[in-house]
């Protein structure tokens, strides 16, 4: 039996049906009753895992976690302390979660974690798990503070710890600045981005789903942390081309450069959105495929067009004006 928290979101909802096909048993930890999940998913709920101090009836019988649940990166944080808030929901939650999980005599546990625990900018090479962690914001130091917890429980017990840190993920579902970028490609909107000449890591829904089920279960992956990716890196044009072409449109690029691009969005507070854009973040995961044999199964090409494919099925851009394919 497989504990997985985060179920219902982004990664987790793709998550169960892979780990379902495989034929392994499922129970989701879903914070309220009903939430939708596929037949054959037992599910229990906990409200506040940062809370949860007996999870023995949600532990029973279950022999890996696999943990998705927490506070994602929040792009404009209204909260008084985001510090505190990503700490407690990411950090604390997983400690607690870990500690009743080796209490109870769990065997693995595997932790979604981040690239933003390597850093925001990975500079003339990929980051690597032997790179020192040098987190840059919040959300970075929360998942670098729950490695750290993890490490401390399975030091003091025999559960087995996997970390995995994924850079920006894609597919079906995907929201935020990924989402945002796939409206204005369908727009049609010119983008200032011709003249940029980064290499970013991107790693789609099926790969990144296809790793963490490996790590459930491979003997080789017990207390290591993996980087993960499509193992193709692209320019930020080059995506932005990639969509368009998957979309039946021609990009619309610009040449603006670069120290302008980031002088005007530092001057009208988008420095952060902008760097994502123009620097380069890349992830090494060669060791992954090294220790455990594992390789994309999912082509970026092909992710991209699936992605794009349900983008333009789904009510993604109703506003969208589609009628210069």
């Amino acid at each position: 039996m497989i504990l997985l928290t985060g179920a219902t979101g982004f990664v987790g909802s793709h998550l169960v049906e892979v780990l379902r096909a495989q034929g392994r048993a499922v129970r989701a930890l879903v914070r309220a009753p009903g939430a939708a999940l596929p037949p054959g998913v037992e599910s229990s709920v906990v409200a506040d895992l940062a809370d949860a101090h007996d999870l023995r009836r949600v532990l029973a019988g279950v022999e890996g976690v696999i943990h998705l649940a927490g506070r994602a990166h929040v792009m404009r944080d209204t909260t008084a302390d985001p510090e505190a808030e990503f700490h407690r929901a990411n950090a604390l939650a997983t400690r607690h979660l870990a500690e009743q999980a080796a209490a109870a005599g769990v065997r693995r546990f595997v932790f979604l974690s981040s690239v933003k625990v390597n850093g925001e900018r990975s500079g003339d090479r990929p980051f690597t798990e032997a790179d020192p962690p040098a987190p840059e914001d919040a959300y970075g130091r929360s998942k670098r503070a729950a490695e750290q917890a993890l490490r401390e429980v399975a030091a003091a017990s025999s559960l087995e710890v996997v970390v995995i840190r994924p850079p920006l993920v894609y597919g079906p579902g995907v929201k935020a600045n990924f989402l945002r970028l796939l409206r204005l490609v369908d727009r049609g909107v010119p983008l200032p981005l011709a003249s940029v000449k980064n290499r970013r890591s991107l790693v789609s829904l099926w790969n990144l789903c296809d790793l963490i089920a490996t790590c459930a279960s491979h003997p080789a992956a017990a207390g290591e942390t993996f980087l993960v990716s499509d193992q193709r890196d692209l320019s930020t044009p080059e995506l932005v081309r990639r969509i368009a072409g998957a979309m039946g449109r021609r990009a619309l690029l610009f040449p603006v450069p670069v120290p302008a691009l980031a002088l005007a969005a530092r001057l009208l507070g988008q420095g952060d959105a902008v760097e994502r854009l123009v620097g380069s973040l890349q992830a090494d995961s060669a060791k992954a495929t090294r220790l455990l044999g594992w390789t994309p199964r999912v082509s970026v090409g092909d992710g991209l067009r699936r992605t794009v494919e349900w983008y333009l099925a789904s009510d993604g851009d109703q506003t969208a004006d589609r009628s210069g394919r």
